[in-house]
């Protein structure tokens, strides 16, 4: 291994830092799962309890993993390794850097799959594939695209050739170009589509579905799934936010990009939310439609309504930025810590790391196809069990030790310096980081392993829940 090496380059401006990492947290989550997952339980009062769940531990929680990066001053493995012996703590902390690496990695493997059905349904809209559509020829349609493996497998190589070829230009060649036209581009084609929601005569409707809460519809299952989304939207877990900070200057503050980051992500939900509700609402479908409301519901809406082809396009256009700015993040940590750890040249380290990448994503390519019978984890898939393993475990994990070290083990002056608070608000940062956030994130944890019936994951969870003790008793409360 060569000599180590802290980040160098950085963002030119906070307000790059801050699309950026907006672009980070803004992907197919927004769009794809927080409409269906609102229809599933109720609206409004899901939106408030998933709101309250962002203040309460995706702002925390997202403010504690850009400080550690900032402070650690390089990619996650290393800058936990450092922070660690500059606080005493045990080496095994570099542990948390390497779990969001390998979680981003593993993510992206599948996320460019996901990603690609996208760019499918682009290109199929503009050729106006989806005019006149009926509800079967639309679900043919998607079932053709999960059946064949070469189809899927092309459109997966092609969104993992773009993401190598923006990340391996570096922080301000590459990142930064993108995310300058990217986000832009993404908040004005949502503005255009929400204008045109407004005209249909059901905005009004859909925005009550949103924001008016009806609480009889909430359970605590609604309360657990809005917990586990306000985590997972923010990109926490994954040693995005760790290595975007670690690239950010001292002179910028931590608090108001986490706010400005928690805010727009929030909104680009709420407003994917209205859009589609009001669109699926005009043409008398359900709000309820799960998973296939973007690929399968909404298709047959566009196809019907007025002016269909131009808006559906749009549509998949913004579904598809979404997801390429989601992708360049999840490939960045990656790439950082080889760049760093083992002096590989960036635009090496992107493409070794895109092809190994790449090459893991067949199991989830044949996974819809040639695999769909192999089982991994109980009657999972090969993607499922992927997806299961980093959304369940890898992630909240991350997130629980993020909060554990800078409650606990980062001493007051690293904390105060990175999160620039006054007195009063940094005890209750402080008090939120270290009872609120963690317990509320064991909490998913734990009903995840219990629900999953995989008895050696909830070993995993009991080891996991011990290693933590281990490493809070090396340090006092500080």
């Amino acid at each position: 291994m060569s000599q180590l090496k802290l980040s160098t380059e950085g963002w030119s401006n906070q307000t790059i830092f801050i699309m950026a990492a907006i672009g980070s947290a803004v992907g197919l989550g927004n769009i794809w799962k927080f409409p269906y997952i609102t229809g599933e339980n109720g609206g409004g009062a899901f939106v408030l309890v998933y709101l309250a769940c962002i203040l309460l531990i995706g702002i925390p929680v997202l403010l504690s993993e850009i400080a550690l990066g900032r402070a650690g001053r390089a990619n996650p493995v290393q800058a936990m390794a450092t922070l660690a012996h500059e606080n005493s703590a045990s080496r095994l902390w570099f542990l948390l850097g390497l779990n969001g690496v390998l979680a981003s990695a593993l993510i992206l493997s599948f996320y460019t799959v996901i990603a690609g059905w996208a760019v499918s349904y682009f290109f199929a809209s503009l050729k106006g594939a989806f005019i006149g559509i009926s509800a079967v020829d639309v679900g043919s349609h998607f079932e053709s695209l999960l059946a064949n493996p070469y189809e899927l497998l092309f459109w997966h190589s092609l969104v993992s050739l773009v993401t190598v070829l923006i990340v391996s230009k570096g922080v301000r060649s590459g990142l930064e170009k993108a995310i300058s036209w990217m986000m832009p581009g993404l908040f004005l084609i949502l503005l255009v589509l929400l204008g045109y929601a407004s005209t249909t005569g059901y905005f009004g409707r859909s925005f009550e579905f949103l924001f008016s809460p009806d609480f009889s519809k909430l359970s605590w299952e609604s309360v657990l799934i809005a917990m586990g989304h306000a985590f997972f939207t923010l990109s926490i877990g994954l040693g995005v936010m760790m290595v975007y900070g670690s690239y950010l200057p001292q002179k910028y503050s931590i608090v108001k990009a986490g706010i400005w980051i928690a805010f727009a992500d929030t909104l680009v939900a709420l407003m994917a939310g209205l859009v589609i509700f009001s669109i699926v609402f005009a043409n008398g479908m359900e709000s309820s439609a799960g998973p296939g409301l973007l690929f399968q519901t909404l298709p047959i809406a566009f196809g019907q309504m007025t002016g269909g082809w131009f808006f559906g396009t749009l549509f998949f256009a913004f579904v598809v930025v979404a997801a390429l700015s989601s992708a360049i993040s999840l490939l960045e940590p990656v790439v950082s810590w080889f760049e760093q750890n083992w002096g590989i040249k960036r635009l090496h380290a992107a493409w070794i790391i895109g092809l190994v990448i790449w090459l893991f994503g067949f199991g989830s390519v044949l996974s819809f196809n040639d695999w769909s019978g192999f089982h991994l984890l109980g009657e999972r898939t090969f993607f499922d069990s992927v997806d299961f393993i980093t959304a369940n475990i890898m992630l909240p994990l991350g997130g629980l030790l993020t909060s554990i070290f800078v409650a606990w083990v980062l001493n007051s002056s690293q904390r105060q310096m990175e999160i620039d608070l006054n007195q009063d608000l940094m005890k209750w940062f402080l008090w939120v980081l270290k009872w609120v956030s963690p317990v509320a994130i064991m909490i998913v944890f734990a009903t995840n392993l219990v629900t999953s019936d995989s008895v050696w994951l909830m070993v995993a969870g009991v080891l996991a829940a011990y290693g933590v003790y281990i490493f809070n008793t090396q340090r006092k409360s500080t």
